[in-house]
């Protein structure tokens, strides 16, 4: 399939408007957007949720369930949101869901669920089973990697972690994207950004804060490859 993974350092790294960004840009450039994100949390606490947000950047008509096949009221981990709603999230369900979803477009977008080794399974805690993570959806999809991270102190040892870690996986990393970026970057966020693509050897863009009402304001943001 053609497209790009987002996935975060953490959680509340931006990794839902680094998304909708990409397929806000691809959708504009005449390509038919397909969006998917395994798992959302959160829906108890109001606003547009992530899956909307992505439907609407993409310009796409999916419906819920083909865009997040789990969705749930309160922000925890998914797999534990899972556990409180009185399910296991299937990876199977997943991975058809994402070639579906795929199947609907010319390029797929996939946003991930917190960093990249967040669970959506749980084995045996302190055995080989270690369950499924957002890691192994991602190479199961052997898509490559966008990585959302903040702009701020402590972002580089963070965003070379994942970087290292997404790369252990097997997995290209397409690029870095800091954000929101300032309209008049200091001395730190441009040392940052620097750092980053040096030690990192990886491409780092920066996307500055998004008025979500508007996305025809809301600027370019290109992937190699898509």
């Amino acid at each position: 399939m053609s497209g790009v993974f987002v996935t975060g350092t953490g959680t509340e790294v931006g990794k839902t408007v680094v998304a909708a960004a990409i397929a806000r840009t691809a959708a504009a450039s005449g390509r038919r957007v397909a969006v998917f994100k395994p798992a959302v949390s959160g829906l108890d606490e109001g606003g547009e949720p992530d899956h909307a947000l992505l439907r609407r950047a993409a310009g796409s008509s999916q419906p819920d369930e083909e865009i997040a096949p789990y969705r749930y009221g309160p922000a925890v981990s998914p797999h534990l949101a899972a556990e409180l709603a009185g399910e296991t999230i299937d990876p199977r369900r997943l991975r058809a869901g994402a070639g579906a979803a795929a199947a609907a477009g010319d390029t797929l977008i996939v946003e991930g669920v917190g960093g990249f080794l967040v669970p959506l399974t749980l084995g045996s805690i302190g055995s080989r089973a270690a369950g499924y993570l957002i890691r192994d959806l991602a190479r199961d999809l052997a898509l490559p990697i966008v990585i959302a991270a903040s702009a701020g102190l402590g972002t580089i040892n963070h965003t070379l972690l994942t970087v290292e870690a997404v790369r252990a996986a097997g997995l290209e990393v397409a690029a870095v994207v800091l954000t929101p970026w300032p309209d008049e970057p200091g001395e730190l966020e441009r040392s940052n950004r620097e750092t980053i693509a040096g030690l990192g050897e990886v491409r780092v863009d920066a996307l500055p804060s998004l008025h979500l009402d508007e996305p025809a304001s809301w600027p370019a943001l290109e992937v190699d490859g898509l």
